[in-house]
């Protein structure tokens, strides 16, 4: 077994940090570590301490690397949730908290800018508008509040990026993770001057775009292979945001399967392509993949999918899968605002309850309601093939209740992947692509990564989506927070 040769790919997420070793021949998990994060925050405040993110990685390789020899390791690279913005001092150490990807305190600011530039100015220049989540708009919002804390930054990094930088001392990014910022110019390829100025954010803070996830961002430092128990100046890949390394790992691409859209149905839910085609539509995040090569990543994301549906079980003391069509209900189940449409501010919605409605209806109608919102994000997304199955990913991908609503609602054929770490299979094909370099899309397709159990469609519910679509299209028009 240690004669073989090994990659560890990394999922930094928002709770949790997951190591994969995976064989870099066949692409087969041999070990998962995992190690837990703190998010603290109320009142719309999402925050972690970036110090925390290092030290789960530590301990997650660590557990992953048990009974293995490490010197069979030849690459490592990270994936880690998006957007979130980590301000460094001169010694590279966290300022203050890191604001999360959910944290919704800068929508006030996400809405200026929006103004001050316009949608189509945003959409030309990103490929998308800011919304809470959006680093630019949590700059801003530290500039606004904290802006000793803004002065002092020597350094601005995403959560991807600092990890990357512990492990090679390289400040790198990868045009992925980089586009999810809002100062990064999908268009041009580069950080955007206009917006940086817009910003009041000086670019010298931010670290190098590398031309793809898969480039070599540098060598395991000494000091970091000593905590991990690695050898010294094995690759380290520039890495990518957790969405684009799920696509990797997928094998969507250029070098894979082009168009073909996925369905990601985590705590946040999200929809996106891998596709030849620059989106700029207000209703997606027009994300470029982690190639660099004129392959984007259009993607749709709502902040309430399984942890909203979860509670609503809860609440009505019944387990998940307990779920039945909602009948005449229906419930947005937007309990921590929402990402897609975009109302920060919003609050769950029931309406059309009877008599007859039972509580197995409505949660029911809470798994209709989060993934409508989904399927709608779906439509929208340029380049995807129509015809082609919906790849069902993330942790509710193997619920039976999920299944069906998504099978009902979308009347399209999903496909569940038999690997279920596919962020960390994705990291680990962007580090065997920096070991040996070749294309990562390539090495997961070789993987076999995104082949999996394949469900028929079911008949469209076009009945329970006209019903969502009028009471969110009427929530929406009567100016909803």
């Amino acid at each position: 077994m240690d004669r073989l040769s090994y990659v560890i790919g990394v999922d930094s997420s928002t709770q949790s940090t997951k190591a994969a070793l995976v064989d870099a021949a066949s692409g087969r998990v041999l070990a998962v570590g995992r190690a837990a994060h703190v998010v603290t925050g109320r009142d719309g405040a999402r925050e972690s301490d970036p110090e925390l993110w290092w030290q789960a990685l530590v301990d997650a390789v660590t557990r992953a690397l048990e009974g293995v020899d490490p010197r069979a390791v030849t690459g490592i690279a990270v994936a880690a949730q998006q957007h979130g913005l980590v301000v460094l001092d001169g010694t590279g150490h966290a300022l203050r908290p890191a604001l999360l990807w959910n944290d919704t305190r800068s929508a006030p600011q996400a809405a200026a800018l929006t103004a001050e530039l316009g949608p189509q100015g945003w959409l030309e220049r990103t490929g998308s508008v800011p919304v809470a989540s959006m680093t630019a708009a949590k700059w801003r919002w530290l500039r606004e509040n904290e802006p000793r804390a803004a002065e002092a930054a020597a350094a601005v990094r995403l959560p991807h990026d600092f990890l990357t930088e512990r492990l090679s001392g390289v400040a790198a990014t990868d045009p992925g993770d980089a586009s999810g910022t809002c100062w990064y110019n999908t268009a041009t390829g580069a950080y955007d001057p206009f917006l940086l100025e817009l910003l009041e954010l000086d670019g010298s803070l931010l670290p190098d775009v590398a031309p793809g996830g898969a480039a070599c961002a540098g060598r395991l430092t000494a000091a970091a292979a000593k905590e991990l128990g690695l050898p010294e100046g094995i690759p380290v890949a520039a890495g990518t945001g957790d969405n684009m390394a799920a696509a990797v790992g997928l094998g969507l691409g250029r070098q894979g399967l082009l168009g073909h859209p996925v369905v990601s149905l985590g705590t946040s839910g999200t929809v996106f392509a891998a596709t030849g085609t620059r989106p700029a539509t207000a209703a997606l995040a027009g994300f470029a993949a982690t190639d660099g090569a004129g392959t984007y990543l259009p993607l749709g994301c709502t902040l309430n999918c399984t942890l909203a549906v979860d509670k609503v079980a809860g609440l009505l003391g019944l387990d998940r899968e307990d779920a039945v069509p909602g009948g005449e209900a229906v419930l947005l189940p937007y309990l921590d605002g929402e990402r897609t449409p975009d109302l920060p501010r919003a609050a769950g919605l029931l309406t059309g309850l009877r008599h007859a409605t039972t509580p197995q209806q409505l949660l029911g109608a809470a798994y209709e309601g989060a993934a409508f919102t989904l399927l709608r994000a779906l439509d929208a997304l340029p380049g995807a093939v129509p015809e082609a199955p919906l790849r069902l990913i993330g942790g509710g991908a193997r619920g039976r209740a999920w299944q069906a609503t998504v099978r009902r609602l979308s009347g399209r054929a999903v496909v569940v992947p038999r690997t279920t770490e596919l962020v960390a299979l994705g990291a680990a094909a962007l580090a065997a692509g920096a070991a040996a370099g070749e294309d990562p899309v390539a090495v997961a397709t070789a993987w076999g990564a995104g082949e999996g159990e394949e469900y028929p469609p079911l008949e469209r519910d076009r009945a329970a989506r006209d019903r969502i679509a009028a009471v969110l299209d009427t929530h929406l028009s009567l100016g909803a927070p």
